[in-house]
């Protein structure tokens, strides 16, 4: 015998999923049409930018040079911001009394920091690459407007060379980006840990992390020095002698 009770419960449940399905799809249509959006706007924004930009004299070459020198200051000063946190972790182990609130306080104040450095790395990256992007794009669109077999023929080697120098940077840049949140997640852990246990026992706790912490932040500096270094021979690679013919060709 059929329970109406039962069978009303399960219709609601089923016009309730229905409802709950319809507004899955409905989020998930709305990110589909909002992600192309965003892209096209940033995209409309970026060649008003550039076009901007290069009306009064500045090329994307020029823009290039000057947003890799600014994403490797930013990485510089990561760098030293983690060493600087790390510093004030290792003090942990000097630690033989006294107001364990301000040690927290310090501690959080350091993490706050590397975590504006590491969003600061971030955006940076990201700016360099959308340059890049844009200035191989057209590089390669004004290629057709040779007149010039062999002039052509020259302008494409030296745009492969300088794609291939700027794809080992993007490269160092992402891995380097990439070691970031890992330690700043440990780091985060830690602070946590402190605050809501400002006694002896975290202190012993943080103790025994720190040898992990140490070996992360090891190579997250080593990841960003051959950022660092990728940058320079970048610039280097743009601004010496290779410069004027870089001039004539995008």
């Amino acid at each position: 015998m059929n329970d109406p009770w039962r069978s009303g419960k399960t219709a609601n449940s089923r016009s309730g999923k229905r409802d709950y399905d319809d507004q899955l799809s409905l989020a998930d249509i709305g990110r589909s049409l909002w992600n192309p959006l965003v892209r096209m706007i940033v995209a409309k924004f970026q060649k008003f930018y550039f076009r901007a930009v290069e009306s009064v004299g500045h090329h994307k070459r020029d823009i290039l040079i000057a947003r890799v020198e600014n994403a490797r200051d930013s990485l510089e000063e990561a760098k030293d911001q983690f060493q600087t946190a790390l510093e004030k972790f290792s003090a942990l182990t000097q630690f033989n009394g006294g107001e364990l609130e301000e040690l927290y306080r310090q501690l959080k104040i350091e993490f706050d920091y590397s975590t504006a450095k590491a969003l600061a790395v971030k955006d940076r990256i990201d700016a360099v690459q959308d340059v890049g992007e844009a200035l191989f794009a057209e590089w390669e669109g004004e290629l057709e407007q040779y007149t010039s077999r062999n002039l052509k023929n020259s302008s494409r080697q030296k745009l492969k060379q300088t794609q291939q120098h700027y794809g080992q940077l993007i490269t160092a840049m992402r891995r380097a980006e990439a070691k970031i949140e890992p330690v700043l997640n440990v780091f985060q852990d830690q602070v946590l840990y402190l605050k809501h246990n400002l006694n002896a026992k975290a202190i012993i706790s943080l103790e025994e992390e720190l040898i992990g912490m140490t070996t992360s932040v090891a190579g997250l500096i080593g990841a960003m020095e051959r950022s660092i270094g990728r940058a320079n021979d970048f610039v280097r690679t743009l601004n010496g002698p290779a410069r004027q013919a870089l001039t004539a060709d995008p």
